[in-house]
């Protein structure tokens, strides 16, 4: 597996890069200083790990998480404790605080295995795509943030400049069109129900004839979602009706 590690500690980064040395699944194949530094490597080395402090100079640990499209697996590492209750709340794989311990670290690769065990069986054979069902997205609105499997989202909502996220019983507000945010989601798994609706298919529970040829699509959850009647069709012919 490949990783990146980002931490403005010189030291720091040396310090794991030498314990990472007793891991040979993981080839640390960078290092950034900062936020800006690592999100240039991230987009050119597509790592499939970052090892990622939160208190940096400039943008944090959690502010490079917001400016990603698709997250990679997150380790965080920090030398402060009070950060750990929010990693959590994001859903990170794991969390190491410094000076990191050679016997902590090796906990931490073994969920690393079992999480690429997992993300390889389910995605076998399948070659670059849109973001799927199988991937994970970063989602922060205000103080609180998350890792959010693109599964577990049913309803992408268009409001004014942002697009409210339903997974859960959360409702964050991310500032994103949902234009952009279509392009980039995979069409077998989403669909545009309208101009202020994108749904996931895997989420649809009952639908019915609405008006002026439209249909009304109830998720599970009970959310209800209008497909316009431009949108009918295809939208028929996807579940085929």
């Amino acid at each position: 597996m490949r990783a990146l590690i980002i931490d403005d500690e010189r030291l720091a980064r040396k310090e794991l890069m030498k314990l990472l040395e007793e891991h040979p699944s993981i080839e640390v194949v960078g290092e950034a200083a900062n936020a800006d530094e690592a999100i240039t490597l991230i987009n050119e080395l597509n790592p499939d790990l970052l090892f990622l402090d939160i208190q940096m100079p400039g943008k944090t640990g959690f502010q490079l998480l917001e400016e990603l499209d698709s997250v990679p697996l997150v380790v965080f590492t920090t030398a402060y404790d009070e950060f750990a209750l929010k990693a959590f709340e994001v859903n990170a794989l794991d969390y190491l605080l410094k000076p990191i311990q050679a016997e902590r670290l090796s906990e931490t690769i073994l969920k690393i295995a079992e999480k690429e065990r997992a993300k390889t069986a389910a995605i076998r054979g399948e070659g670059e795509k849109k973001l799927g069902l199988n991937d994970q997205v970063f989602v922060k609105d205000g103080e609180r943030c998350w890792f959010v499997s693109l599964s577990n989202i049913r309803l992408f909502e268009s409001d004014g400049n942002y697009i409210k996220v339903y997974f859960d019983t959360n409702r964050p507000m991310i500032h994103k069109s949902l234009n952009a945010l279509d392009e980039k989601l995979d069409e077998r798994a989403f669909f545009r129900a309208s101009r202020k609706h994108i749904i996931n298919l895997s989420w649809v529970e009952g639908i019915e004839p609405w008006f002026n040829g439209g249909l009304m699509v109830k998720l599970r959850g009970g959310d209800k979602v209008e497909v316009s009647r431009r949108q009918a069709a295809k939208f028929k012919d996807m579940m085929s009706l």
